[in-house]
C-alpha cells in the first residue's frame, strides 16, 4: 500500500527525471572553466548503468582534456581548413537520400539555427565557419570520443545509444552541458591515430563537455519535437 510520503517522493523524482529530460539541450557555445576529472568519472560510472543486450556493455569512452584535447583540436581543424577530401567518416550516420518528414525537419532546424547566428541561404563561408565550431568542441573544454569494437552487430549500437542518451542526463543533472557530434567521425583516422586506437575500434561519435556560455544567442535554439499522434500508434 503506497503511503502519502510514497506518493510525495514519487512525484518529486518524477519532476526532477522529467526536468532532466525536457532541460537537455546541444549547446554550441561553452565556457572554459574546467570540469573537474571527478565529476567526468562520476557521471560516466552513472551513465554505465544504461541496458544492453545480455549485459555486453559495448561501450569505451575516451576523454580528452588540457594539451590532449587541445591537440584532437589542432590537427582536425588543420585537415578541415585545408579541405582535405581524403577524409571520409567510416560510416552513414545520416540517410543517402532523405524524405519527409525527416527531411522536413532537418531543414527546419538547420534554419532556425543559421537564422539565429544571420546566417542566410548561399553564404557558404559563413556556414562552413559555423561547421567548423564542431571541431573546436565549441569552446567546450572536454572532448568524449566513444568507441566501439567493430565486430560488434546493430544490437550493440542501439545500446551504445541509450549509454550516450545517460552520458547527456547525468551531465545535465550535475549542471554540465552536451553537444553530441557526429562530426568527428569524418576524421577518425587522425582520432584513432592520435589515440592509438586498434584495428577492430570504430569511432561512433564524439560529444562536447563543460558549461553552457548563457550570452551566447546560438544557446538559446530550442529543437521542436513532433505532436505525439504523429509517432505513437496505440493498439487497443
Amino acid at each position: 500500500m503506497m503511503t502519502d510520503q510514497t506518493v510525495m517522493d514519487a512525484a518529486v523524482v518524477k519532476a526532477a527525471v522529467d526536468a532532466v529530460m525536457t532541460g537537455r539541450t546541444s549547446v554550441r557555445a561553452f565556457l572554459p572553466a574546467a570540469v573537474p576529472r571527478e565529476t567526468i568519472a562520476d557521471l560516466l560510472q552513472v551513465a554505465a548503468r544504461a541496458p544492453s543486450g545480455t549485459n555486453t556493455q559495448p561501450w569505451q569512452v575516451h576523454v580528452l582534456t588540457g594539451q590532449m584535447r587541445n591537440r584532437l583540436v589542432e590537427e582536425v581543424c588543420c585537415a578541415f581548413d585545408a579541405n582535405d577530401t581524403s577524409h571520409e567518416p567510416e560510416y552513414d550516420y545520416y540517410a543517402k537520400d532523405f524524405f519527409d518528414p525527416y527531411l522536413a525537419r532537418r531543414r527546419k532546424v538547420g534554419w532556425d539555427l543559421y537564422g539565429l547566428l544571420g546566417i542566410k541561404k548561399g553564404e557558404a563561408e559563413k556556414t562552413r565557419a559555423q561547421h567548423r565550431k564542431n571541431y573546436t568542441l565549441f569552446d567546450a573544454p572536454v572532448a568524449l570520443m566513444f568507441v566501439i569494437d567493430r565486430r560488434l552487430a546493430m544490437g550493440s549500437w542501439l545500446d551504445f545509444g541509450m549509454f550516450l542518451q545517460n552520458v547527456m542526463l547525468a551531465a545535465c543533472a550535475r549542471g554540465l552541458d552536451t553537444c553530441p557530434q557526429a562530426a568527428w567521425i569524418d576524421y577518425h583516422r587522425i582520432i584513432g591515430s592520435l589515440l592509438n586506437l586498434g584495428e577492430h575500434d570504430q569511432l561512433v561519435c564524439g560529444m562536447a563537455l563543460g558549461y553552457a556560455d548563457p550570452s551566447a544567442i546560438v544557446n538559446t535554439l530550442v529543437t521542436e519535437r513532433a505532436a505525439l499522434e504523429e509517432f505513437v500508434h496505440f493498439h487497443d
